[in-house]
């Protein structure tokens, strides 16, 4: 465990730090799925919003 000591004697416990990696960029079927998925991401949320409009003027 990583100690510190401060003045006064006081002691600090830090957490183990965890070890740094670099992101790789998407190729292009990532890409494509990102896509898709935030399409349908909009979609979604357009139906929903359709419907609690549909909703609200119904009656």
């Amino acid at each position: 465990m990583p100690y510190t000591e401060e003045e006064g004697g006081i002691l600090n416990n830090f957490a183990k730090e965890p070890k740094m990696y670099t992101a790789d960029e998407p190729d292009k079927a990532e890409k494509r799925n990102y896509t898709i998925l935030g399409v349908l991401g909009f979609l979604l949320v357009g139906g929903i919003i359709a419907v609690a409009i549909f909703a609200s003027t119904a009656s």
